[in-house]
């Protein structure tokens, strides 16, 4: 991964009407499916890749694992590597990856809730 250099100060990496706002690329690393659906089957657990793999219906071993290493980069996931044979290793949010679950799960809420109205749109769009 490659760590951009950012020019201005903390107000221009805050923007993410920036092209090369610190906070964009944040945005883009957290706002897909796979970062979404990590971030609400971690919850307040602590899971081994394997169960978190199971919990992530359709994802593959490779996005999982680039998706972990992001969101740890990120400071939203903490990984910790047990000194066993195999290793264990355990994933859980740490409290900004808590903060931004609270926000998934009123994302999560809002599609339940549209999920009619949504098909309906789709079906009519598409006839």
């Amino acid at each position: 991964m490659e760590t951009k250099q950012f020019e201005g100060g903390p107000t221009d990496q805050a923007d993410l009407r920036r092209a090369d706002s610190l906070a964009r690329e944040i945005f883009s690393d957290v706002a897909n499916k796979w970062a979404l659906l990590i971030i609400e089957m971690l919850g307040d657990r602590t899971l081994r890749f394997s169960e978190l793999r199971n919990e992530v219906e359709g994802i593959s071993h490779k996005m999982l694992t680039q998706n972990l290493r992001m969101l740890e980069r990120n400071g939203l996931v903490e990984r910790t590597v047990h000194p066993t044979v195999p290793p264990r290793v355990e994933y859980t949010l740490t409290g900004p990856g808590r903060a931004l679950r609270a926000t998934v799960d009123v994302m999560c809420e809002w599609t339940h809730r549209n999920l009619a109205h949504i098909e309906t749109s789709r079906l009519r769009f598409d006839a």
